[in-house]
């Protein structure tokens, strides 16, 4: 049930909304999902006693340097409340840690994964053929993409040197980047890859609603990130069968597992070889799409996610 919060500075309507819903349906519980759910949940508890409060984070080794004030300010917030929530979910071992060594309590703490919605995100090779002729990618061109929303924490710059080099060195590649962002951010990232040669080489998308496909279409996904908590790129784009090849920050290394190449981040050298390896993986027909796969399905389904966020709230409401 939506209650239309509309926009950062919609607080305290938002806020007799919500307590004019918590009234109405008297829940044992709360799950609040990032920094303002969780203040917002823990701030009207008072008035709800014996209701428990879940938080949700998502947040991993983020440098706060990249945001303004009010982000800082609220995360500050966040910590000093966090002794207050009754179970603290975090979707990354990582994330974990990052929220332990700035004041969680780590006895409040467990690690419930993402899930990865493997009928949506699967093989198809009907998808593969169709999107790539949208693009305008040859049957003979290797398609390599970097996905996610236009952020200094992505790893975008890093990403573009790597394919400058490898651009120079194959004539077959073309490289892909998907999202959005602030305007002025995007625009340097245009005129740093129109410097480093990639203009003719590099499709840019913005958000897309027909994502499964978008992934059949490409040979390799990169994450460049250099702050990650749980990637659900990564996990929508091994569910789709597609090469990974990541940095090692966050849980992006335990995600891919030994299915894709992790390199260390800010290291756009290491990025081109382990990009080169994943192509020469598919080259000499040693990659195999079902197994990233299967390991989603193992490891990272919906069904999991499901059964142990039920089990995790079932526990504190109790």
């Amino acid at each position: 049930r939506s209650l239309n919060k509309n926009g950062r500075w919609d607080v305290f309507g938002f806020l007799l909304r919500l307590i004019g819903l918590v009234k109405q349906e008297r829940p044992n519980a709360m799950h609040g999902y990032l920094c303002t759910g969780n203040i917002l949940a823990t701030l009207i508890s008072p008035l709800f006693p014996g209701m428990r409060i879940a938080w949700g984070v998502r947040a991993s080794g983020r440098d706060l340097s990249y945001y303004d004030w009010t982000r800082k300010a609220l995360y500050r917030v966040e910590c000093r409340l966090s002794r207050f929530a009754d179970l603290v979910i975090a979707n990354s071992q990582a994330g974990m840690q990052y929220a332990i060594a700035n004041g969680f309590p780590q006895s409040k703490i467990i690690v419930i994964p993402n899930g990865i919605d493997t009928n949506c995100f699967s093989i198809d090779k009907d998808s593969r053929r169709q999107a790539r002729a949208e693009l305008g990618v040859a049957a003979n061109q290797k398609l390599i993409g970097v996905i996610g929303r236009l952020d200094p924490v992505k790893g975008h710059e890093t990403f573009f040197k790597a394919a400058a080099l490898l651009a120079r060195e194959r004539q077959d590649l073309l490289f892909l980047c998907i999202g959005d962002g602030p305007t002025d951010y995007r625009e340097e990232l245009v005129g740093l890859s129109k410097a480093l040669g990639l203009a003719d080489r590099l499709i840019w998308l913005k958000a897309r609603a027909d994502m499964p496909a978008i992934y059949n279409a490409l040979d390799v996904v990169v994450s460049s990130s250099n702050s990650e908590g749980f990637s659900n790129v990564i996990g929508e784009a091994m569910a789709c069968g597609v090469a990974c090849v990541v940095t090692d920050t966050g849980d992006s290394a335990w995600i891919v597992g030994d299915t894709g190449q992790v390199v260390m981040p800010n290291d756009f050298q290491a990025l081109k070889t382990g990009i080169e390896r994943a192509l020469e993986q598919i080259s000499a027909g040693s990659y195999n799409g079902w197994r990233n796969q299967q390991r989603i399905l193992n490891q990272f389904s919906v069904t999991q996610l499901v059964l142990r966020s039920e089990d995790a709230l079932l526990r504190i409401a109790r």
